[in-house]
């Protein structure tokens, strides 16, 4: 595949806040050819995987490179398409319980909480409908493009926009009732960690670093720390953005950087409890004690020690596969990849164990497990169950 050596052409629309012409000048130039995916490695099978059920959410994201992962909230699973047809489903049979046309266009996935289902648009409008029937609620006009997954807790809805604002609305009518907003780098990657509710605060990722910890309540500032810091001689060197979703465990919350480091942070306190070297868009999960886990920029999943960081194993057959964030699925991670395939991971030892393709479209959103069941969403509106062995 034939590519530019400092920025993909494919890659450009990820890419926010360029400006004036030398600036894109300077971005492309000498032509070099990227390596193809890497093969698929055989291994045998220690057990077999059979889907729950499989159910079709709209057109999920078209022809785009946008994550529509799926949102779990009280026994459904909900999704939309980049054209904003909501789709909500039963957890336990994959039966649609209901379907919502709102004909706006969407870039991030759907979220909810206070028995809302909520919907943010690339116009910057949030979308508030009944988790019970789909019907709309409230809308609500933001500052603009919604481009995490919104969430709601504490009577508070709170959204994160391309602008560098996180927003806290009221829940009951969409009102808003303050706003918070870091500057937003001159080059930063396109897209932003969905903010996170825990303890009566908002824990948010910014295109700088920086990891922050807002009150519920009004917005303030509790603390905000450092995960990377931006270093290099130009704007591509200094890129450090947060754009995989926070992970927030009992009291220690779980951040990774591109072109940075994947770190611990006291909840409470937001001091670093520890930190090593990473590279990441992807995401985490963690098991709180016990193991962090990371897909890093080259489809490397990584196991590291919580506590010190330190690597106990790397699994390297995956690289190229635009592989998704990892799900920790009882003694397995899980990931998915470009060809609709999930792979099955060895908690102990980084081996691969399973492997199923759940279709032919790529699987760009982290799947997640919800009592005991694995949900995967695919870029062609597949959303699909798993019971995790």
């Amino acid at each position: 595949m034939k590519v530019k050596k400092l920025l993909p052409l494919l890659l450009l629309p990820m890419f926010l806040g360029l400006s004036g012409c030398g600036a894109i000048e300077y971005l492309f130039v000498e032509e070099v050819y990227e390596a193809p995916p890497s093969e698929l490695t055989e291994f045998t099978p220690e057990f077999e995987l059979k889907a729950l059920w499989k159910a079709e959410a709209g057109d999920g994201a078209g022809e785009t490179n946008n994550d529509l992962g799926a949102w779990w909230q009280n026994g459904l699973v909900v999704a939309v398409d980049h054209e904003g047809e909501v789709s909500a489903f039963n957890a336990e049979t994959g039966k649609r319980q209901w379907e919502t046309e709102l004909d706006v266009t969407v870039v991030a996935g759907v979220g909810g909480g206070m028995d809302l289902v909520l919907v943010g648009t690339q116009k910057g409008e949030m979308i508030a409908l009944n988790e019970a029937d789909g019907k709309e609620r409230w809308r609500s006009r933001l500052t603009s493009e919604v481009l995490a997954r919104p969430i709601a807790g504490e009577n508070v809805v709170v959204a994160r926009t391309a602008d560098g604002r996180v927003t806290g609305m009221s829940a009951e009518d969409g009102k808003v009732m303050w706003s918070y907003q870091r500057s937003v780098p001159l080059l930063s990657l396109r897209g932003a960690g969905a903010p996170v509710i825990a303890e009566g605060r908002v824990i948010a990722g910014y295109d700088n670093g920086k990891l922050v910890a807002l009150s519920i309540a009004d917005g303030k500032v509790v603390w905000e720390k450092s995960v990377a810091v931006p270093r290099g001689r130009t704007e591509l060197d200094r890129l450090v953005d947060i754009d995989a979703d926070p992970v927030v465990i009992n009291d220690t919350v779980y951040a990774v950087t591109y072109q940075g480091n994947v770190a611990g942070v006291d909840l409470t306190s937001g001091q670093t409890l520890w930190s090593r070297e990473m590279s990441s868009q992807a995401g985490l999960d963690a098991v709180y004690g016990d193991a962090v886990y990371v897909t890093d920029d080259e489809g490397n999943v990584w196991s590291v020690q919580d506590g010190s960081g330190d690597a106990l194993w790397r699994q390297t057959r995956l690289v190229r596969r635009h592989v998704t964030g990892p799900a920790v699925a009882g003694d397995y991670v899980v990931v998915g990849d470009l060809e609709g395939y999930i792979h099955w991971i060895a908690r102990n030892d980084g081996r691969f164990v399973a492997r199923q393709q759940i279709t032919d479209a790529a699987i760009r959103s982290q799947p997640f497990v919800v009592d005991g069941v694995l949900y995967i969403t695919a870029a062609d509106g597949t959303i699909a169950a798993v019971r995790v062995p």
